[in-house]
């Protein structure tokens, strides 16, 4: 507060919604019956070459105010942090990025006083301390020590995750058995079949046999989740499931932005992201996969910003065998040409199908399978084993298997004598590169897990390899 004809001014790169928060606070602290000073007021969002956005800022700029004035102690403001948007009448509003912001700060010592609506999200980090308010007036009678604001008690998670039932898709034995593999060790997928066989069904049900996540992975997870507002706290430890149109950008696939905010890969963190009609997606969205699927991480420069978001995610593709879709159907429908197969297969890079581990051809199903009654294993049966082959992983090296390096590929993965020799049998016939070579060994390490096998047998190696024989 200064002297000087009556102003108000934000200065530290305030966006549109920040600097509209002067009418806001004004209205909120004239409607709560504070006096709204009559002087040069300049607030300072610091650090002045970060831009501000949200209306977060809300009820700390009209604390600052309230205690610049002495209409509030000022001894007592250091103990919390503040997050709010300000209705006219001084009610709490609630604001994206709760959780994230508690996840990130739950260390420094201090509690936080949020909105009501944001309490439930922003208690689920661990020894963070938070105070649920419903308008302006709350808290500063909190601070003035004359009505103390109770703190969130958060309940803990009782009711497991809902996911669809793998059971409910009729026949598909073969292909299950390879999602099975691909949950237990975290590799990626691509299904390749006409259309009707139950690829979509599959993915959607994937998730369903994952491990159940940690604690760790949950918050992760779901502070990103808390960025964009998607967050659901009865949705906590459930895995992420995002299936991006094939017209999606490639910014809405990694993040960007003049503020970069992250896109459909980090958001699908420790989930499952599902790219339906893989070919139908533009060539230059897919490939910015490429580095995300080997690092984990996503790095987005701009002129005035470099962010760094996690992409830990798994990769379930899907896709049809030719243009019309029937190529390899019973009842003869293709007509597709060689030349346009060849085309249409095409549209997806070399190195891009080099990244994924598992490439299984789903056929259509018979018309027997289809009338009768569904007998499969439930998804329930599935995530048991994969659980245990998981809990293996962790134990023997802390990671799962499609994380390992190529030093602890050599340690870990290494094959019986018979298994190399077909292993060096399979390089020679279907020109495996490096990473395809370590890829058959991870996932023949995870069929080995999910057997309780400590050795990597000859028929791990065979299994592991018929999924990398589809001819692109």
């Amino acid at each position: 507060l200064a002297n000087g004809l009556p102003s108000f001014t934000i200065v530290g790169l305030p966006e549109t919604e920040v600097k509209e928060s002067k009418d806001r606070v004004r209205a909120a602290l004239q409607n709560c019956q504070f006096d709204f000073p009559a002087r040069r007021i300049t607030v300072n969002l610091a650090p002045a070459d970060l831009p501000k956005e949200s209306g977060r800022f809300d009820l700390p700029i009209a604390l600052g105010i309230l205690a610049a004035t002495g209409q509030i102690p000022s001894n007592k403001l250091a103990e919390y942090e503040y997050a709010g948007e300000l209705a006219l009448t001084g009610e709490l509003r609630p604001i994206r990025g709760a959780l994230a912001m508690t996840y990130r700060a739950a260390n420094s010592g201090r509690a936080f006083i949020l909105p009501q609506a944001n309490a439930a999200e922003a208690a689920l980090v661990k020894d963070a301390t938070v105070y649920p308010a419903q308008s302006l007036l709350q808290v500063a009678a909190h601070l003035a020590g004359r009505e103390i604001l109770t703190p969130y008690l958060s309940r803990p998670q009782t009711v497991a995750p809902h996911y669809p039932d793998m059971r409910e898709v009729k026949g598909q034995t073969q292909v299950k058995r390879a999602l099975e593999i691909a949950a237990a060790g975290g590799h990626s997928v691509l299904m390749v079949g006409p259309p009707g066989t139950g690829k979509s069904m599959l993915a959607a049900r994937f998730p369903g046999i994952l491990p159940q996540m940690s604690e760790t992975e949950a918050l992760q997870s779901a502070a990103l989740q808390s960025l964009d507002g998607s967050f659901d706290v009865a949705k906590w430890k459930t895995r992420p499931y995002r299936a991006p149109h094939h017209t999606a950008s490639g910014v809405a696939l990694v993040g960007g932005g003049s503020n970069p905010r992250p896109g459909e890969i980090s958001m699908a963190l420790h989930g499952v992201l599902f790219l339906d009609e893989l070919p139908e997606f533009e060539r230059n969205v897919l490939e910015v996969l490429r580095e995300p699927m080997e690092s984990g991480r996503i790095t987005i420069s701009r002129a005035a910003r470099r962010a760094d978001f996690p992409a830990q995610f798994q990769l379930i593709a899907a896709m049809n065998p030719c243009p019309c879709g029937y190529l390899g159907h019973y009842n003869n429908k293709c007509r597709c040409t060689p030349d346009q197969i060849s085309r249409y297969r095409s549209k997806i890079s070399g190195p891009l199908l080099d990244r994924i581990d598992i490439q299984i051809e789903v056929p259509a199903v018979a018309q027997d399978s289809l009338q009768n009654k569904a007998d499969g294993e439930t998804s329930n049966e599935l995530q048991a084993r994969v659980e245990t082959a998981r809990q293996r992983q962790l134990a023997r090296q802390d990671k799962a298997n499609a994380q390992l390096s190529v030093t602890e590929i050599d340690m870990l993965c290494a094959p019986d004598a018979q298994g190399a020799a077909l292993l060096q049998q399979a390089i020679s016939r279907l020109n495996l590169s490096a990473r395809a070579y370590h890829r058959v060994l991870k996932v023949a390490r995870s069929i080995a897990d999910l057997e309780g096998s400590e050795d990597i047998k000859t028929n791990y190696i065979a299994e592991a390899v018929q999924y990398r024989r589809l001819n692109f």
